[in-house]
């Protein structure tokens, strides 16, 4: 379909002062009635100077009673006629005011064709108008919100991906997001009359055009990922932070969503929240994709060569205190209950290997590696309650950018007071490590596919520069978890090797891990209202019967990755709600992605497709 993309000046923005402007008249009148007052209040100080000197010189040889009657009688005469002539002069501009404003707009077929070029009109029709959002290629064809003038001539504001930028680019009512901070509206105080009478022209404040560091392409591939799916999506780019795709499902339409009545419609779906943003603002358990995390931490601490004994009880970190399991409830294949390294533990997702690394790590380590990440560390459980937004993770050009898109910051518990039970279930990626969400869990996986090491602030602005959040690790240390990353993905025990054939077929690397986890949620009737069941506490020695959510044991599917591996430009995270094994649902949306991404472009032109590589040489 063929856009009509409407330009500034088919407004008259650019041609304010040209022509005959209707303005000039009520401030040519309005300059006149003041410089009249100004000579009324000079007549009468003047007068009060001369009364002061005796009256005028004719009065001076006169007898003091006549000179008095003369002079009240002069004075009377003159104040008379200028109050006459003023009143005239006020009773024609105030008349052409009240016509202007309460009769004209009405009855002059003149004044309604040249309304729409009133400075007042003009000014607040500027101030209304917004930029063109664009994806990272900068085409028109390929904006994310522009406008688009209707047959009646009225000026429509077009979202193109109005489901799957719906959680960015949020809506007037109620849902903050990139549209109400990227165009910031400023008071400017209205031009002078003598601007507007001698045609003086200041400059019209004009919101530009901003470019997004989105691939309209990718965002849209996204939610066909997700579709009839809960969960969420995240892209990076490693090297520069870039924010390349996020897409939260189910998702809404700005569309559809303009009305008070139209957000507490949406707020009621409690079994689908289409207004939260899985992606930035929903906690997850990660599962086995922590355990990313967890060697990180072992790098950083040099006990990247440590080995641990993987065994059919399972690992106990103290006495009486419950085993942990590998996910089968023995020993992780391909290698079974023996001594690992950290590489074959990460290829076969062992359990135990990661829960007895983060013993020996200890706290402080990983409280350090979680700050590095954006990842709060907090002393005690009941901490994580008072977590709040992150707008500092964000690189922007303007803070409100990065409060209205602020992810709630994910939390770690490192306190003294937890156990080693409970660190263990940290560093296999449970227990105290389930408040994550899939917008860290793309920056743990893009520290990593950083070549320097460095976890770069994501950016959603194009022309930001890029900026270092933190430095992670050594550009060696990088390069070594990512070939371990690899083995997830080609190895022979790699729980992601089959799902990755068909990008191995093209040559691509891809560094990966799956996730598996389990969490309690919820349970909805067909109508999407919440179940219940009745259940009883002890309340000061009295049984208190009260009804309690009905709540279910949720799968969730997760798989994080970076690629291609000699150089990652893009790094991944995706979660699917009640999606079962990583491999299973989310490994192959990754898989997908890293494709998708191939198609785009956006793995280098090392990956282009052959076509697309013909079709710029011969540009």
């Amino acid at each position: 379909m063929l856009l009509f993309f409407i330009s500034r000046q088919d407004f008259g923005l650019e041609k304010i002062f040209g022509g005959q402007i209707l303005e000039r008249v009520p401030a040519g009148l309005s300059l006149a009635y003041l410089f009249g007052l100004l000579i009324l209040l000079m007549l009468l100080v003047t007068s009060i100077f001369r009364k002061a000197e005796k009256g005028f010189v004719f009065e001076r040889e006169l007898p003091r009673e006549v000179s008095k009657k003369v002079n009240k009688a002069v004075t009377g005469r003159s104040l008379r006629l200028w109050s006459f002539i003023f009143l005239c002069f006020s009773f024609v501009i105030f008349g052409f005011h009240f016509y202007w404003v309460f009769f004209a707009d009405a009855n002059s077929e003149n004044f309604q064709k040249l309304a729409s070029r009133d400075i007042r009109f003009r000014r607040l029709l500027a101030s209304q108008l917004r930029g063109w959002i664009l994806d990272r290629s900068g085409k028109l064809q390929n904006a994310l919100a522009y406008y688009k003038k209707q047959s009646d001539g009225s000026i429509l504001r077009i979202y193109p991906l109005d489901k799957e930028m719906s959680h960015l680019l949020g809506t007037e009512v109620g849902v903050p997001g990139l549209e109400r901070v990227l165009f910031r509206q400023e008071n400017d105080k209205m031009p002078e009359t003598l601007d507007i009478l001698f045609t003086r022209k200041n400059p019209e404040p004009e919101n530009i055009d901003v470019r997004l560091t989105i691939d309209k392409e990718l965002q849209s591939f996204l939610a066909r990922q997700l579709e009839g799916k809960k969960g969420a999506i995240v892209v990076l780019n490693p090297q520069t932070g870039e924010v390349l795709g996020i897409y939260s499902s189910p998702a809404f339409s700005i569309n559809e969503l303009k009305t008070e009545d139209d957000l507490r419609r949406f707020e009621a779906d409690r079994a689908n929240r289409p207004l939260l943003n899985r992606a930035m603002r929903e906690y997850y358990v990660p599962g086995s994709t922590f355990k990313t995390f967890t060697m990180i931490a072992a790098f950083r601490a040099g006990m990247q060569d440590a080995i641990f004994t993987s065994k059919p009880e399972g690992f106990i970190p103290f006495r009486g205190s419950r085993p942990i399991l590998d996910a089968n409830g023995g020993c992780e294949p391909p290698y079974g209950c023996t001594d690992l390294n950290i590489a074959q533990a990460y290829e076969a997702s062992s359990n135990q290997y990661f829960a007895q690394l983060a013993v020996a790590l200890g706290r402080e380590r990983l409280k350090q590696t979680a700050e590095l990440l954006g990842i709060e560390a907090v002393e005690k459980p009941e901490d994580t309650f008072k977590i709040d937004f992150f707008p500092d993770i964000w690189n922007t050009s303007n803070p409100s950018i990065a409060n209205a898109i602020a992810p709630i910051r994910s939390a770690l518990v490192t306190g003294a007071k937890i156990s080693d039970y409970d660190v263990g279930l940290e560093g296999m990626g449970q227990g105290y490590a389930g408040q994550m969400t899939p917008f860290q869990m793309a920056l743990i996986a893009a520290a990593v596919g950083n070549l320097q090491g460095n976890l770069m602030k994501p950016k959603i602005e194009f022309a930001q520069p890029p900026q270092v959040f933190s430095r992670v690790l050594t550009a060696q240390q990088a390069s070594q978890i990512r070939e371990i990353m690899a083995l997830v993905t080609e190895g022979v025990g790699g729980t992601a090797t089959r799902v990755f054939a068909n990008v191995r077929s093209l040559g691509i690397r891809v560094g990966g891990k799956t996730g598996t986890a389990e969490k309690l949620a919820p349970v909805f009737d067909e109508k999407g209202r919440l179940k219940t069941v009745k259940k009883k506490r002890r309340i000061k020695g009295q049984w208190i019967e009260y009804e309690a959510p009905m709540m279910y044991e949720r799968t969730d599917s997760w798989f994080i990755c970076i690629a291609p591996l000699e150089n990652p430009q893009i790094a991944v995270a995706v979660v699917v709600e009640g999606g079962g094994y990583g491999a299973k649902t989310a490994a192959p949306i990754a898989a997908n992605i890293v494709l998708k991404a191939r198609e785009l472009g956006l793995l280098g032109d090392k990956y282009k497709p052959e076509a697309k590589r013909e079709k710029k040489r011969s540009r």
